[in-house]
């Protein structure tokens, strides 16, 4: 599947990535993987080695998107399975787009409902190559790091996936309901080779009760895991252009209406807007749990945010104090592309942004709009709501056997840190799921501190070996703990 250059390249890179993983994953605050049960998982040690081969060769594959090109990928990918005597099924979405699934069977007759399907996709987003420090898709071992794009999202969780499946396999797991891989594509982008595409035209190769898939992290601070977040519910993502009209003429005549100076009005308006907090039942719970993890001053306004006489106050405080937290109580609106202009020494008769909202679930877009609307007050500027908005997904239960496994097994391989419901600002493919009624989850299962987690979607995006050698171990543990029998 690749070719002799490249062949040698990968071996290379295993030698060093062998290498690298020996560095004791203590010196990096990351708890050391304990011993898989044997009974579930055989030959641990070579899954792990496996592990990281499969990931710095799918960094090696260009799957930016767009365009994506995931085709290239789900070949990998099933070639490895095909190896280890499992069928793999390529699922054709477009010309150089393709999923790939593969299930491991309990019955004769399956049963959707109990069903565990563990999820990742195989696209990346694009990268500004003169902003790295190495190249995206060389999967370059440095200090004790594997960089490249991908390498946490979504790659890292993909191998760390089909680790999990093939180690299943290859230990002839007494599993007591069907696993699922399934390799998705297009997830960056949610267009026509997405998840959704999957679920209408191949549903029936995948369909299960529970899924297991990115969108939740290990968050460490100050070098020791912190708590987990568990993701059961996430927000919906809305495009809505904002386009100023005025007067085209010469640029040596200002005009009045120059449309360029009505967008830049009604963006500076807009970035100062901030919409009500608005609760819901996982992130009241979230910040019920991370209140005690809290030093006590940050703690305090924690726990005041639904109070009558100080709860905006404690509101305010709270989301000036982390993006995050900010985003998961309330609508939000971030201005990312602007356009205008032929030429420079034209005024344009139009100029337009566009506003990337992000709904709490249940909220409508067409209330912050018309918010916006009185906001900017000017004739000259509309907001329009673009199409393929995000749909809200309910919850998934916290009450589900799979999420309690979860929670226990996290908890404990991370040194009793709590984990915690979670609402991601971020969209995953389980939103999808979870209007096909699948219990899905999101759980990237390595440590990561802030400064890993920022470079995903940026530059020099890394996933450190021990991290990634710790998340195989724990995905592994999940599941074995939900769909292995024991004797």
């Amino acid at each position: 599947m690749v070719n002799g250059n490249r062949w040698v390249g990968s071996v290379t890179g295993l030698a060093a990535l062998m290498l690298a993983s020996s560095l004791p994953a203590a010196t990096q605050g990351i708890p050391q993987a304990a011993p898989v049960r044997a009974s579930a998982v055989a030959d641990a040690a070579g899954i792990h080695r496996d592990a990281l081969l499969w990931l710095a060769d799918l960094i090696r594959i260009n799957t930016s998107n767009p365009p994506g090109n995931e085709q290239l990928a789900a070949k990998y990918v099933a070639g490895v399975l095909q190896k280890e005597g499992i069928k793999p099924e390529m699922l054709d979405l477009a010309p150089g787009r393709s999923a790939v699934v593969a299930r491991l069977r309990s019955s004769v007759v399956p049963d959707p409902s109990k069903a565990l399907l563990l999820v990742a996709h195989l696209d990346t987003v694009p990268v500004e190559k003169s902003r790295w420090t190495v190249d995206p898709s060389g999967a370059v071992i440095k200090d004790g790091y594997l960089y490249g794009r991908g390498a946490i999202d979504d790659k890292g969780m993909l191998a760390a996936n089909l680790a999990v499946f093939v180690g299943l396999k290859r230990a002839n797991a007494h599993i007591n309901r069907d696993v699922i891989f399934l390799a998705t594509a297009d997830e960056e982008g949610g267009g026509d080779s997405s998840i959704r595409m999957l679920i209408a035209r191949y549903w029936d190769r995948f369909a299960a009760g529970f899924a297991i898939n990115e969108g939740g992290n290990v968050f460490m601070k100050n070098g020791k895991v912190q708590y987990i977040g568990v993701q059961a519910s996430e927000k919906v993502a809305v495009n809505v252009a904002v386009v100023a009209h005025g007067s085209s003429g010469h640029a040596s005549q200002p005009t009045k209406d120059n449309a360029v100076i009505h967008l830049a009005a009604a963006i500076g308006k807009i970035g100062t807007y901030s919409a009500p907090v608005h609760f819901t039942a996982i992130v009241r719970r979230y910040f019920e749990g991370i209140a005690p993890l809290e030093d006590d001053e940050i703690a305090k306004w924690i726990r005041s945010m639904d109070t009558s006489d100080r709860g905006e106050h404690a509101q305010r405080v709270v989301s000036d104090s982390s993006p995050l937290w900010n985003a998961m109580m309330r609508d939000t609106i971030a201005p990312t592309v602007l356009s205008a202009g032929v030429a420079n020494n034209v005024i344009p008769a139009e100029a337009r942004a566009n506003l990337n909202v992000r709904l709490l679930p249940g909220d409508s877009v067409n209330t912050l709009v018309n918010e916006l609307n009185r906001l900017v007050n000017d004739p000259a500027v509309k907001l329009e709501v673009q199409l393929n908005a995000g749909l809200a997904a309910p919850p998934s239960s916290l009450e589900s056997d799979f999420y309690n496994v979860i929670c226990q097994v996290a908890s404990r391989e991370f040194a009793g840190a709590p984990a915690l419901p979670f609402q991601s600002t971020w969209l995953t493919d389980s939103a999808q799921l979870r209007l096909h009624n699948v219990q899905a989850y999101g759980l990237v299962p390595f440590p990561l501190a802030d400064e890993d987690l920022k470079r995903m979607h940026g530059d020099d995006e890394r996933i450190p070996l021990a991290a990634f050698d710790k998340g195989v171990d724990v995905l592994t543990k999940i599941v074995t703990e939900f769909a292995v029998t024991r004797y």
